[in-house]
């Protein structure tokens, strides 16, 4: 594993700089996801080449366009078999894109095998996403997934920074502790209770709480693993596209694991929603 400089607090100094990075991204997201259709499958697309470019540059510096361009091509594949419903294809897309990128990356990068990791790890958060919009309300799916996603990142943050106490995994990610962590599944489940008593989405106050707390696990558990990997390149931000938040990576990190564990939930449809 490759050392990477000591984490830092949080820069208050540029708060102002976030927040208004992400009122710029947020209505964006959110208006495609509503939408549907062409505007949405392009915000993917765009995302994803956003994310193997950040990829590529992470874990093949040496030779980033090439691992970057090989990773943007196999997820794609799979986001537009996705598309058009030929589901089993664009899983196997996953499989066969994964070892063309590793071969792509043979000779330029260190480990090649982190060129088909980077497609395992963008390209099933990308399908989920295309799947969970086509599902029956999954305009309302999509808006509780942001919303569950977004409550996690804020209640973690702002219990954890008012309450301190043990840290939660130091080794990876040394400023976040326990109480942001029960602090941010807690807002996340009130966020599903939220969506389900304020709008015409069909889930029970039960089955709202339990996705948002589904949702709010998975997420800080993204953001942990991409703390991880971020250890293992040795480098402090995936990327510097978002002002004030570093990659795109850092800012969805927890969305790409949110999506997948969202899509587990509805299609196994234990409470028997439509």
């Amino acid at each position: 594993m490759t050392s990477s400089p000591p984490a830092k607090r949080f820069d208050w100094s540029n708060l102002g700089l976030r927040i208004a990075s992400a009122v710029v991204i947020a209505p964006a997201a959110v208006g495609a996801a509503w939408l549907g259709g062409w505007p949405y499958l392009v915000l993917i697309a765009i995302g994803v080449a956003l994310l193997a470019l950040e990829w590529g540059g992470m874990s093949a510096p040496v030779a980033p366009t090439r691992v970057s361009a090989a990773v943007t091509v196999a997820v794609l594949a799979s986001v537009f078999l996705a598309y058009q419903d030929q589901d089993v294809l664009a899983w196997s897309a996953v499989a066969v894109g994964a070892l063309a990128a590793a071969l792509v990356a043979r000779g330029v990068a260190e480990r090649p095998a982190d060129a088909a990791f980077g497609v395992i790890y963008i390209a099933p958060a990308a399908i989920c996403l295309v799947w969970l919009r086509s599902t029956d309300q999954g305009h309302w799916w999509m808006m509780t997934l942001f919303a569950a996603t977004w409550a996690a990142d804020i209640g973690a943050f702002a219990v954890g920074s008012l309450l301190k106490g043990p840290k939660l995994w130091p080794r990876f990610s040394p400023n976040k502790t326990w109480s942001g962590f029960v602090g941010g599944l807690a807002a996340s489940s009130l966020a599903g209770l939220a969506m389900a008593l304020f709008s015409v989405f069909q889930l029970n106050l039960i089955a709202a709480a339990f996705v948002g707390l589904c949702v709010g696990l998975a997420t800080m558990a993204g953001d942990l693993w991409e703390s991880a990997l971020k250890r293992r390149f040795g480098v402090k931000d995936s990327g510097d596209l978002i002002p004030g938040h570093g990659g795109l990576l850092d800012r969805v990190d927890g969305l790409m694991f949110a999506v997948v564990v969202m899509a587990v939930v509805r299609l196994a449809n234990i409470w028997g929603w439509h």
